[in-house]
């Protein structure tokens, strides 16, 4: 029996991430950026207004509100400037600004020339042939400066960097329309077994619906792939060597399920035996203990024969294929978070193999300290109930070594981390 570290250690060595691709940015959310995005102009590409307001010059305001401006008997007045303009965003007017005077600009207006602030429409009385400067501005408040942001030369998006809604912004602001990222690996999933019928039909005696190829086709998109649904391949021979041949010429990674244990699964392998170099055995965890893996195909397509049981299918699918989809995408860290936790039930587990046991995670709010209430892995609990896994949101790892874990004691978890 291989070690769960040793299967795994197989099945990362077969990883090889899809070429680079350029795509408009519009496609490129959730993708590592496989360049280092340069930039070739400043941005700002010019000085201009960071708010609605009064471009002016700042030595021309200083005395405002200082109550050092006096009449010519000695009283108080206030510091007023002529409006001789207006600037609209996105003008392309050159306008230029004389001493002790004023221009309106709106938010992103170019700056007129020699002015070196904005003064903000709350500081006057928002007049518009001449206004009243009720509080001075110093040079370069409320002023975007060209280059501010970003200048040339500068690395707007680092190669490596996942590109979310920030990163396409930036990529825009700074002019481009595509990018060099890492796709997604494309994934095929494939049912095997005579039991099964598609959803949109009623089982018959004996027959029963095909979860897996759903299940899993969703687990690969949460994990970051293309994913091509096959569904059922059927049992004829013929047919389903045309199905298996077609997808490995189309993926970077093929899940067959259903074809380990049963009737079904030597004629699955029987198959695929002039296809590669597939081995078929037991892997020490559970559930899913018996697995398959292989490289198959001209290109050497890494293909896994997982169980027909929904529970230990998904499970063999977390512990073994997302982390090689993770690879082929680029991650730096292609394995989910792990924490530990103490338990608030016991738990039992098969000695010998390490358990992968359902679980909900939770935190004391008067500590911070997270609690784990198992879900399948308790005494007499049954491994295949699909019910308990949906309301998971983690896997307890129990170690090979131990058959019992008891009430207080800390495990590892790994946290199952929904998309939002």
């Amino acid at each position: 029996m291989r070690s769960v570290e040793e299967q795994l250690s197989r099945v990362t060595a077969s990883a090889v991430a899809p070429r680079p691709v350029r795509v408009a940015i519009s496609e490129a959310q959730g993708l590592l950026c496989a360049e280092e995005v340069v930039t070739e102009r400043p941005l700002p590409g010019f000085d201009q207004a960071a708010i609605d307001g009064y471009a002016v010059r700042s030595v021309d305001v200083h005395k405002a509100g200082s109550g050092e401006l006096q009449d010519d008997d000695g009283n108080p007045v206030e510091l007023t400037l002529p409006v001789v303009g207006e600037v609209a965003a996105g003008s392309r007017q050159p306008t230029r600004l004389q001493p002790r005077q004023a221009v309106r600009v709106e938010t992103g207006a170019p700056l007129p020339t020699l002015a070196d602030a904005v003064l903000p429409l709350t500081w006057t009385n928002a007049g518009h042939a001449r206004i009243v400067v009720r509080r001075p501005v110093r040079s370069g408040d409320y002023v975007r400066r060209m280059g501010d942001d970003v200048q040339p030369g500068d690395v707007a998006v680092r190669a490596g960097t996942v590109i979310g809604a920030a990163q396409v912004g930036l990529l825009a602001a700074v002019g481009r329309d595509k990018v060099l990222v890492h796709p997604r690996p494309r994934l095929s999933v494939i049912s095997v077994g005579g039991e099964l019928v598609d959803i949109d039909r009623s089982p018959g005696a004996g027959q029963v619906y095909d979860v897996n190829s759903y299940a899993l086709a969703a687990a690969a998109r949460d994990a970051g792939a293309d994913v091509s649904r096959v569904g059922i391949a059927g049992t004829d021979r013929r047919r389903l060597r045309e199905v298996v041949e077609g997808q490995l010429i189309r993926s970077e990674i093929v899940v067959i399920a259903g074809a380990v244990g049963g009737g079904a699964s030597e004629q699955v392998r029987e198959v695929l035996a002039d296809l590669g170099d597939l081995e078929v055995g037991r892997v020490a965890m559970h559930p899913g203990s018996v697995q398959g893996f292989g490289l198959l195909g001209r290109d050497e397509v890494p293909t896994f024969l997982l169980p027909s049981n929904p529970v230990s299918a998904l499970v063999v699918f977390e512990v073994m294929v997302r982390p090689l989809v993770r690879i082929a995408l680029g991650k730096r860290q292609p394995m989910r978070r792990v924490v530990r936790a103490r338990t608030v039930a016991p738990i039992s587990s098969i000695d010998g193999r390490r358990g992968y046991l359902r679980g909900q995670l939770m935190r004391d709010e008067a500590t911070g300290e997270y609690l784990v209430q198992a879900l399948g892995g308790a005494a007499g609990a049954s491994s295949h109930l699909l019910a308990t896994l949906a309301e998971a949101n983690c896997l307890v790892l129990v170690d090979p070594e131990l058959t019992a874990v008891g009430t207080g004691d800390e495990v590892e978890v790994v946290f199952l981390a929904q998309r939002g």
